[in-house]
């Protein structure tokens, strides 16, 4: 754990509003804790680095900030405690399928309470399935001889017939009938209920511990006695007679809700958000939604690294006042030789603008990469070090999610089974969501190497450079509110990167620009994947990395569609909306951290259309420099495309070309058939460019696109005063002229 962090209770707050801070500190030095506002979140000293402004709100200390820990890991309570306090006999049954071989021991089911009395079923470290049993003060272990195979399913039976002095378990493999039993036979009356509740994947009903990595399903009890071919011929464990409790997986997917179709209705409870709508024992292929056929998808996948909230008690509040400036904040803390700093931002309250500006701040892609450790860190020494040496040189923010895992990983990595991880929060510490954190090393090739929450302060700077007024709108009020969020304003501008998007928000975009919005994309790779969100509780996102797109991992076969919308999910494009559609513009090419540069068209200086967006811009060539891979064009680029819902009217002003030949780019897998030939029709060569592109709106709106997510990093350069600046300039004050 790092000896000071926090994390707030959400990413933005509305102007009237309070918004809560959740710290953690191991140091005994006092902690002080003050409200900045940021003016510049990239370190790098040529930029000036870190700079911020300090408010005069007041901080205010609801309780102590002390050590914490983090619970994390995925896992379910079962029914009532004492389930089986009152019951000498019983039968076990669930399916189950492990996925990882850990030096740890897994806990697969257990009733033991703090005494250790009762039972508990595990997979040993060498993949052993395992019953471990404590009665009367004696301790009993019993285990399967041939280890587990990963990503089979199992009928796992556990029968405990306490006056007879005897427990059986059995595992069979679902697939070839392979059977496994072991008996046990003890001197002593068996008493293997507790007062404990029934917990599923974790040692304990109420916290993580020895988490279980794998599929479970159906875990049923009776109140006697079966044998492993009685189990295989009940046909309905909820309707026997002698039924305990039976849960169902397959209902209530969208939930945290376990439900026990028994007779008594003992239903559960899911703690850190595993995955639902996954395939289960009976999947066939035949279905490919969950939807069509729930009992298919019956099957829980729990993961040790599963974490959707911290739980640390709040520590700080801050009341923002009605008439406070919206921008871009964050709550700066010291204790010692440690400091932290957590951002958020503050919006006006709805149909209150403040100006004829809206800057969208992509808070849900925030999440989605929040701690993103990236394979260089894992992988190369070098990398590592390189970074290390820069970040204390800089000055920059010190930690990185590589080294500190212990807040859960982002969509882009994998949990330790290797299944990709697809749920993630805003409830803990986001290394990366920090002032001053470095994405990528080596200054001389990268400039700042600067992504997301850092990289949009640039945006944020030239606007206040050039004096333009804006409020500020993130995703979440982008969702929630929709086209009411964003009708007072004039023009909404997005940041580097607004990757990340529900199907509300994709409609107020649309309709805002239909009904005579101006936007302008400054990014790259925008508009791309579909997210799901919790029907019920704020901050936790989905992703569902289906059939193509640049992906970290793949979403198995059967299992594209949402848990929480039963949509679904995968591309924007593979949706029937392409970025193309919206913005005029979409994901065509990815490359290293290098940018390149544009060059504007010919044709485009003369066409009364756009010819106003040129005007002072003598230069053939734009975006030499930036602070973003030292180009305006760079690292993911997006082009028009016709085919994929570029308006015929559109214009595109400039391209880019000549992206450097030692970082290698690829075409992006959806525009690719083989590996000569492209859906286009064209060359990979033809197909790698941002296309800088302006169209306007039958309704009166208007779009300006880049096509490029390193074009913010330009609009520092020279003082703000370059080509890129100057043509973004351009555009905003005929945007907000009217």
């Amino acid at each position: 754990m790092l000896t000071l962090t926090g994390y707030a209770n959400r990413l933005s707050v509305i102007a009237g509003d309070t918004i809560q801070f959740h710290v953690a500190k191991a140091s005994a030095e006092v902690l002080t804790a003050e409200v900045v506002r940021v003016d510049c979140a990239d370190p790098n000293p040529a930029i000036g680095g870190i700079r911020y402004t300090s408010t005069a709100l007041d901080v205010h200390e609801l309780g102590p900030a002390c050590a914490q820990h983090v619970p994390i890991g995925s896992y379910a309570s079962l029914g009532s405690a004492g389930l089986l306090e009152n019951h000498e006999r019983f039968t076990l049954c669930l399916l189950l399928q492990p996925r990882l071989r850990s030096a740890n021991t897994q806990v697969i089911c257990s009733n033991r309470d703090e005494s250790a009395q009762g039972f508990q079923l595990e997979q040993l470290s060498n993949g052993q399935l395992a019953l471990r049993m404590s009665s009367t003060g004696q301790d009993h272990l019993l285990s399967l001889e041939a280890p587990l195979h990963l990503g089979s399913w199992y009928r796992v039976l556990l029968s405990v017939d306490g006056p007879a002095q005897r427990a059986a378990l059995i595992a069979t493999d679902l697939r070839s009938s392979y059977k496994q039993e072991r008996e046990l036979c003890t001197n002593t009356r068996l008493r293997l209920g507790s007062k404990a509740q029934l917990s599923l994947a974790s040692a304990s009903a109420h916290k993580p511990l020895d988490c279980f990595n794998g599929r479970i399903e159906d875990p049923w009890l009776l109140a006697r006695i079966l044998d492993g071919e009685q189990t295989r011929e009940l046909a309905d464990a909820a309707a026997d007679p002698d039924c305990i409790a039976a849960w169902d997986f397959s209902q209530a997917m969208h939930s945290q809700r376990v439900v026990d179709i028994g007779p008594f209705k003992d239903h559960g409870e899911l703690f850190n958000t595993p995955t639902r709508a996954v395939r289960g024992s009976q999947w066939n292929g035949k279905e490919q939604c969950f939807r069509h056929a729930p009992r298919h998808y019956a099957a829980i996948h729990f993961h040790q690294d599963d974490l959707d909230d911290c739980r640390w008690p709040a520590t700080h509040a801050v009341q923002i006042p009605l008439d406070f400036a919206s921008d871009a904040y964050a709550l700066l803390l010291k204790t010692g030789t440690f400091s932290e700093n957590i951002p958020f931002f503050v919006v006006p309250p709805k149909g209150q603008a403040r100006s004829k500006i809206a800057v969208l701040v992509s808070t849900y892609t925030y999440t989605v990469y929040g701690n993103h450790a990236r394979p260089e860190w894992f992988a190369d020494p070098a990398w590592r070090e390189s970074y290390i040496d820069q970040v204390q040189s800089w000055g920059a923010y010190p930690h990185n999610p590589g080294e500190h895992q212990d807040f859960g990983l982002s969509t882009y990595n994998s949990h330790p089974d290797g299944s990709g991880i697809g749920l993630v929060s805003w409830r803990r510490p986001m290394l990366n969501l920090r002032m001053g954190y470095l994405t990528y090393p080596y200054p001389e090739i990268r400039a700042s190497g600067l992504r997301h929450y850092p990289a949009d302060s640039h945006l944020l700077m030239w606007l206040k450079h050039h004096k333009l007024d804006f409020d500020l709108v993130t995703d979440e009020e982008l969702h929630r509110e929709g086209l009411d969020r964003l009708r007072p304003y004039q023009t909404l501008i997005t940041g580097s990167h607004p990757e990340y998007h529900s199907e509300a928000m994709l409609d107020a975009l649309q309709n805002y620009r239909d009904q005579g919005g101006k936007l302008i994309y400054l990014g790259g790779n925008g508009f791309y994947w579909k997210i799901a969100l919790d029907p019920a509780r704020e901050g936790i996102i989905e992703v569902r990395r289906a059939e193509g797109g640049i992906r970290a991992w793949a979403a198995e076969p059967g299992e594209y569609f949402h848990q929480f919308d039963s949509e679904y999910g995968g591309l924007w494009r593979r949706n029937a909306r392409p970025p193309q559609q919206l913005v005029g513009v979409g994901f065509t090419a990815q490359g290293n951290f290098v940018g390149s540069y544009y060059r504007i068209r010919k044709e485009a200086r003369a066409d009364p259309l756009v010819s106003w967006i040129l005007e002072g811009i003598d230069e053939e060539i734009i975006g030499l420099e930036g602070f973003s891979g030292h180009g305006a064009a760079g690292f993911e680029l997006d082009r028009a495309d016709e085919r994929l819902g570029t308006p015929a009217r559109a214009v595109v002003i400039a391209s880019s070309e000549k992206h450097p030949a030692d970082a290698p780019w690829v075409l992006v897998p959806e525009e690719q058939l083989t590996h000569i030939t492209t859906l286009p029709g064209k060359s990979h060569q033809e197909l790698i460019r941002a296309d800088m592109t302006y169209f306007d709106c039958p309704g009166g709106g208007a779009v300006f696109s880049v096509g490029s997510i390193t074009f913010c990093g330009s609009l520092p350069s020279g003082d703000f005063n370059n080509p890129c600046s100057r043509l973004l300039l351009n555009v905003v004050r005929r945007f907000t002229s009217s």
